[in-house]
């Protein structure tokens, strides 16, 4: 069962035609009898009342068709740059991808940053050129553009012929064959060897080239279009021929990448089994992520399962299956067994806080609808201070949904002020603070705690680690203290959380029966503050990561434009009459560099951005 199963992202920039190509897979399969439009909000993937108005995929959506002896669930991912985590999420749970171009518009911005991210994780992916059917798309020059901009190891597995249609390249002829040795002879010595004698052996090619293809070293190329469904059922077999099915563990373990309210108000889970037998009306251990850092636990029952759009009473390693009766699920829960909660994500949080409000005597709703937003998407970070309820948020657009979701979806209307940058701290040092039972004062707790801080890894969070023996303290002390570093974490000695930062218990100690977990709470808390002061910390504002593109004659302005918004600026290139500039932008920045832009770019220019981390922060620059 495990081995006829494989999930697919459909990963692309916005526009390029991503949700239209889901949709021809669906109906070339015969998975839909009809074939769904964007435009007339048809389509299977997009299903918020939101999405289907703008035109715009905003959640995962997931839909399964067969290809030979395969089921394959297709992830239909967001293309916006604010839904970013929506696509980390989608990721995790993929056997490969498919990453779509459009035709007339090449290589974007933003399609640079997704490959980015998929070759940082190695994801096996086929790219497919679409809307060749549109006038004066030149699919000689977008190959070009995918090798240049992209990378050299594409092998385009068809040829485009008159009016859109697409044919497709034999096997064995020999220029296809020397061309994918030739890409495939740069990471293999035993193919090297052969490529430079002039004696090819055709299966040795392909069995490498596919490995390649397998370790996301290799990428073939499709060309068609979704409208027409030309170049299709080329793809469906490369889907099936080039993209690995993962291999499955035998303990049960799940992960619950996506979170949805059924038509009662309950929560509908969608989870990856990554090992294990799953079947209806068991009970299985649900594990998160607490907000002090620990792993929280609870047990449910399955009382419903869908495979595949349809109704089935067993799930196995491989497979999507979408969950009812796990209560009040979320968004990173796993079943069976806690692995991987600890894991960092790939990208930081939201960089912008924006404070919420709605009328007098709806703020308990507005709580309500907030925490179930912030269920199906951990990183929006609900916090409440003195009465406030905020969010955080990646960009406008988010939040301009977040208000919809939560006019329609909760009947509130709701206000987002203008949205603020969330600083943080990491230390710069380290630093150490020690209290031992032999030197308590009067009214010290009795308990010694021992606590180094030092810098960590950047992006790892706050990181608690054990120095001494498990057995030196009962349980429930060792948990006090490490549920306190991660809640005091939440406010470091100027105000900021606390991020980037290794937390060590180097000594522990009690005396029964005077000792408490409330006494090693309040201990520890005090020595954490102190061991950071005495590190010394620095505060940070976060930043996004952007690609832009201008014509030359306006790459001036956009420079003159981004330094006023204090941008730091690689270089620029210039090619075909445009200029590429990268960089990093404070987050606060980037939506008044987007408005400026088409003015700068004369509805030129492209402009993409990911979350970029943090940089260290300047109070004097503008008062931010």
């Amino acid at each position: 069962m495990p081995e006829t199963s494989l999930n697919i992202g459909i990963l692309a920039h916005v526009d390029a035609g991503k949700t239209s190509l889901t949709e021809r897979l669906l109906f070339h399969t015969g998975a839909v009898g009809a074939l769904g439009r964007v435009d007339d909000g048809t389509t299977q993937t997009d299903t918020l009342g939101i999405e289907r108005r703008r035109g715009i995929t905003i959640s995962t959506g997931v839909v399964s068709f067969r290809a030979g002896d395969r089921t394959v669930n297709v992830i239909d991912t967001p293309g916006h740059a604010d839904f970013v985590a929506e696509v980390e999420r989608a990721l995790g749970v993929l056997d490969g991808v498919v990453l779509v171009v459009s035709g007339p518009s090449g290589v974007q911005a933003s399609t640079r940053i997704l490959w980015r991210i998929l070759r940082r994780l190695r994801v096996p992916t086929l790219v497919f050129v679409n809307k060749l059917d549109q006038a004066g798309v030149d699919p000689a020059g977008v190959l070009e553009g995918l090798r240049r901009k992209l990378s050299p190891a594409v092998v385009p597995m068809v040829t485009a012929g008159a009016a859109g249609s697409v044919r497709r390249r034999p096997r064995e002829a020999a220029g296809m064959v020397e061309e994918i040795a030739e890409v495939a002879a740069e990471r293999s010595e035993e193919l090297l060897a052969g490529y430079v004698a002039g004696k090819l052996d055709h299966a040795l090619v392909w069995r490498t080239f596919r490995r390649q293809v397998a370790a996301g070293e290799a990428f073939p190329v499709f060309l068609g279009s979704a409208m027409t469904g030309a170049g299709v059922p080329e793809l469906v077999d490369g889907i099936v021929d080039f993209l690995p099915a993962a291999v499955p563990g035998d303990e049960l373990r799940a992960t619950v990448f996506k979170v949805e309210r059924g038509s009662g108000g309950e929560r509908i889970a969608y989870a990856r089994l990554r090992g294990g037998t799953l079947r209806l009306r068991d009970r299985v251990n649900l594990f998160r992520r607490t907000g002090d850092g620990t792993a929280g636990r609870s047990r449910r029952r399955v009382t419903g399962m869908t495979l595949a759009g349809r109704e089935v009473t067993r799930a196995d390693a491989g497979d999507l299956v979408r969950l009812r009766g796990l209560g009040d699920v979320r968004v990173d829960d796993r079943l069976g067994t806690p692995d991987g909660l600890a894991d960092a994500g790939l990208f930081p949080p939201p960089g912008l806080l924006s404070v919420v409000t709605t009328r007098p005597g709806a703020e308990t709703r507005l709580h309500q609808a907030l925490r179930e937003l912030c269920d199906q998407d951990p990183l929006l970070g609900l916090r409440v201070e003195r009465g406030a309820l905020s969010v955080r948020a990646y960009g406008e657009v988010q939040i301009e949904v977040l208000l919809e979701r939560l006019r329609e979806d909760f009947g509130l209307d709701a206000r987002f002020a203008p949205p603020e940058p969330v600083h943080v701290e990491k230390p710069v040092g380290v630093g150490e603070a020690v209290q031992f039972l032999d030197r308590l004062g009067p009214g010290d707790p009795v308990a010694t705690v021992g606590l180094r801080v030092a810098p960590g890894r950047t992006g790892s969070g706050v990181r608690y680690e054990p120095a001494v023996e498990r057995g030196s303290l009962p349980r429930a002390f060792h948990t006090a203290i490490e549920q306190t570093v991660y809640r005091t974490a939440a406010c470091g000695p100027r105000g900021r959380e606390v991020t980037d930062c290794v937390v060590t218990l180097t000594h522990s100690g009690f005396q029964p029966p005077h000792s408490t977990a409330g006494g090693f709470r309040e201990v520890t808390a005090r020595l954490f503050l102190l061991a950071l002061a005495r590190a010394g910390t620095r505060v940070y504002e976060p930043v996004d990561r952007f690609d832009l593109e201008v014509p030359e004659f306006a790459a001036g302005a956009a420079l003159i434009a981004l330094a006023k918004l204090e941008a730091v600026c690689e270089p620029p290139v210039a090619a075909a009459g445009f200029a590429r500039l990268g960089g990093t932008l404070p987050a606060a920045a980037t939506a008044d560099f987007r408005r400026r832009l088409p003015s700068l770019g004369q509805g030129e220019a492209v402009f993409a951005v990911e979350p970029g981390g943090y940089r260290p922060w300047r109070p004097a620059r503008g008062g931010r």
